[in-house]
């Protein structure tokens, strides 16, 4: 057994006794100190904190003499525990016990006892100089407290009648401030004051504080004279500012390169044109948001299995023109790259750029558009008027403008933008309402239009369409037996091991083919057919540009977002009547002809008719490198939807300074129609000119996109706002009973069976679509170049 000395476990007792305890009180003190100091100085030191702004005003300073208070209770109590750990270890070192245990035990075993003394008496001091720097600390934060007071009153959402959506901002910023990082990257810190001062300088909701430095007033600095465009000839640059790494942006690089001589001789022949004319340099930035990879990019992966290239095609068209006309270019596909180059704050997208936008002019579609509205916040409404959207199958009033497309059934996931209509851009002129921006379709010289004459096969016939589904078309059997009978036909179906069970056995498949081969192909044949889909892509326009006459099917009725699936949701009531409309209208027979193809003996007749036809390669001069660099720099030079905007906000419809005019038309002798006059006292800048003009009034049922084009004219809607007066009604010899300003996208317009005029309210829907069985409308049509119709006669 065992025996243990009983000093031996008194020792050992007061050693867990006396030293354990010292320590964790030390520890808790010294973590509670921490603690306090954290609590007492974070706010003091937060300001500090990166993203916090240097108006930041904390309210944590009026707890100074409580925080001061606090640090001096501490310190007092330290000492006294000190002072009396001193007594206690006098006391013991007194004792016999403490004696006959130093005789026994070295001394060093007790040095642990005295170490902890020291270190008590070491926090006790360093607490207590604490206490003096936080004591400064707080003096002077009250110090500066008094300053700030006297600004807090300043720091109220003033009632300004000219600011009067600030409190309301106000109040929706203390709730939600947090809700975006981006606040928080202006400075926002949760204080009245800086929820003011960033509603009166990031945004502009509030009035400037009075008390804030006003930079504003300075006088800004003159803008440096802007460069001068200078036509380009080597495309080497544009096709590194494309970039790679995408089959699509491979495709449009390919097409760029393939019309590159093209391009170079049509520009040698705008600048004989224009004759040194100025014209200044636009810093662009072309955001294509279809190829994103957050909208999905769909079209990459289809571009080498037959998949639509209609969009690439032009997309790589406008890249080249803009490019060549000598404008300074930046080329996006991708979100972060137009954050970037548009200066987005870190955050969600509520707050406005970081600085003022860089770029003249945008051009992107509806999938950029809408990146660009999420992601600019209110910068998005003030730079807008500088987009163009590349829109295919283009947008009407009626859908454009938010409210009215809502309160009356044309809201779609499409529209509801607000922009001017022109802003959007089409692929074919079929909606005047909108910019014609088109593309590029390669041009025969006469030496190749020879070859293709002399080399043509009669018999031969190619069927538009690269993706099996388009054979799908139920009735397909029928017109094709008959085409059968008198022409070998050919496909171009894409497939990857097998024959599409689509294809007839009788018709030659090539496969999906390079575009130089297709050419070669539509080099040889007579026909080109169409089975109704897809619809307006530039395919038969090549057809027709390589000596094919172009075969399509007429749609009765026609299709449109009312009875065809593929046209609903799309903001456009727009009736087409068949596949191509524009080929039909404005190229028409002999080298486009549209049939019924239900009705086989019209089918048949036409087959015969086309093989005893001989036509010659033709292309529209729109539709060539020359006519699309033209028609863009006239665009670009004369097209200002900024200035238009401020213009229409000063001069209302209905204003005393649109109604106290003079009207400006004539009307001739044995006319229905007005013309602009020639001796107009003072005729405004507008583009296109306003002699160019003319006003017709449509039948009931017809819109005056038809009216204009009944009179070899085509509808401009940038005229409604000179005709949209009472007085036009009187030269027109119209009576009018009444006359009432409404909004409505067919006004201006008479009810004349009840003697009732109405003129329109809201210039945004200015409109050529749209007709009514009760309407006559007045309509605004203009003159166009022969092959340019985008451009009057002296449009250049």
């Amino acid at each position: 057994m065992i025996t243990v000395n009983s000093d031996g476990k008194i020792m050992v007792r007061r050693c867990l006794v006396t030293l354990r305890p010292f320590r964790i009180f030390v520890l808790g003190i010294g973590f509670f100190t921490l603690c306090f100091l954290m609590t007492s100085l974070g706010g003091q030191f937060s300001a500090k904190r990166l993203g916090d702004s240097p108006f930041t005003i904390r309210t944590e300073v009026m707890g100074a003499l409580e925080s001061r208070g606090v640090l001096r209770k501490m310190s007092d109590m330290l000492e006294m525990m000190v002072k009396r750990m001193d007594v206690l270890a006098r006391l013991e070192n007194s004792t016999d016990f403490r004696k006959g245990e130093e005789a026994h035990y070295p001394v060093d075993r007790f040095q642990p006892a005295v170490g902890l003394m020291e270190r008590i008496q070491a926090i006790a001091q360093n607490v207590s100089d604490i206490a003096i720097k936080v004591d400064q600390i707080l003096r002077n934060s009250l110090m500066n407290g008094k300053v700030v007071e006297g600004r807090r009153d300043q720091c109220e959402a003033p009632r300004d009648p000219k600011y009067p959506d600030c409190s309301g901002k106000v109040e929706w910023m203390r709730a939600r401030w947090t809700s975006d990082p981006c606040y928080a990257f202006f400075g926002v810190d949760g204080t009245e004051c800086s929820f003011l001062i960033y509603l009166s300088e990031v945004e502009w909701f509030c009035p400037p504080l009075p008390w804030r430095n006003q930079t504003a007033a300075l006088p800004s600095p003159k803008p440096l004279p802007k460069a001068q465009a200078a036509f380009r000839s080597d495309l080497s640059y544009l096709l590194e500012l494309i970039g790679s790494g995408k089959e699509s942006l491979i495709f449009m690089k390919k097409r760029i390169r393939h019309l590159a001589m093209q391009w170079i001789l049509a520009t040698r022949r705008l600048e004989q044109k224009l004759k040194g004319r100025r014209r200044d340099q636009k810093q662009i930035l072309v955001h294509i948001g279809f190829l994103t990879e957050e909208s999905g990019d769909v079209f990459s992966p289809r571009v080498l299995k037959g998949g639509p290239l209609g969009e690439m095609v032009q997309w790589a068209d406008i890249l080249a023109a803009l490019f060549i006309l000598g404008h300074s270019l930046k080329v996006t596909v991708s979100l972060k790259e137009l954050q970037s180059n548009l200066g987005v704050p870190p955050g969600r997208g509520n707050c406005p750029l970081t600085i003022p936008l860089p770029f003249d002019l945008i051009y992107t579609d509806y999938h950029g558009l809408q990146q660009m509205k999420q992601h600019m916040g209110l910068s998005f409404k003030k730079y807008r008027c500088r987009v163009r959207v590349i829109d295919t199958f283009g947008t009407e009033p009626a859908y454009n403008h938010e409210e009215y497309a809502t309160l009356h059934g044309y809201r779609t996931n499409w529209g509801y933008w607000n922009l001017n209509p022109k802003q959007f851009m089409t692929m074919f002129p079929h909606t005047p309402d909108n910019s014609f921006m088109g593309f590029v379709s390669e041009e025969l010289n006469e030496t190749e239009k020879q070859f293709i004459k002399s080399n043509k096969v009669s018999n031969m016939a190619v069927v538009y369409g690269k993706e099996a589904s388009i054979w799908k078309l139920q009735g397909k059997e029928k017109f094709l037996a008959i085409l059968n009978k008198y022409m070998e036909i050919h496909g171009t179906v894409y497939y990857e091991t097998q024959r599409p069970p689509e294809v007839p056995a009788f018709v030659k498949n090539h496969g999906l083919l390079p575009q130089h081969e297709f050419q070669q192909l539509l080099r040889k044949a007579k026909l080109f057919i169409g089975f109704g889909f897809p619809y307006e892509g530039p395919a038969p326009l090549e057809a027709i540009a390589n000596g094919c006459v172009f075969l399509q099917s007429r749609f009765n009725p026609p299709h449109s977002s009312l009875n065809h699936e593929f046209f609903r949701g799309k903001p456009t009531s727009r009736e087409v009547s068949s596949q191509h409309p524009y080929v039909e209208d404005f190229i028409g027979k002999p080298h486009v002809w549209t049939v019924d193809y239900n009705n086989s003996e019209e089918f048949e007749a036409a087959i015969k008719a086309i093989m005893r036809t001989k036509v010659d390669p033709y292309l529209p001069y729109e539709y060539t490198c020359e006519g699309m660099l033209e028609r863009i720099h006239a665009y670009i030079q004369h097209q200002d939807f900024c200035a238009g905007a401020a213009a229409s906000l000063s001069a209302k419809p209905g204003s005393h300074a649109m109604q106290s005019s003079l009207s400006p038309f004539t009307l001739l002798p044995n006319a229905s129609h007005l013309m602009w006059a020639r001796n107009a006292s003072s005729s405004p800048q507008a583009w296109p000119p306003m002699n160019s003009m003319q006003v017709w009034v449509s039948e009931v049922r017809r819109a005056c996109t038809e009216t204009c084009q009944e009179h070899g004219l085509v509808c401009e809607p940038t005229f409604f706002k000179f005709l949209n007066k009472k007085d036009v009604f009187l030269q027109l010899n119209i009576a009018c009973d009444s006359t009432e300003y409404e909004m409505n996208h067919l006004y201006p317009a008479v009810a004349e069976n009840v003697r009732e005029c109405y003129l329109q309210k809201e210039p945004l829907l200015y409109s050529c679509a749209g007709y009514s069985t009760k309407y006559r409308r007045l309509c605004p049509c203009r003159d166009y170049r022969k092959g340019q119709v985008a451009l009057c006669r002296d449009c250049l």
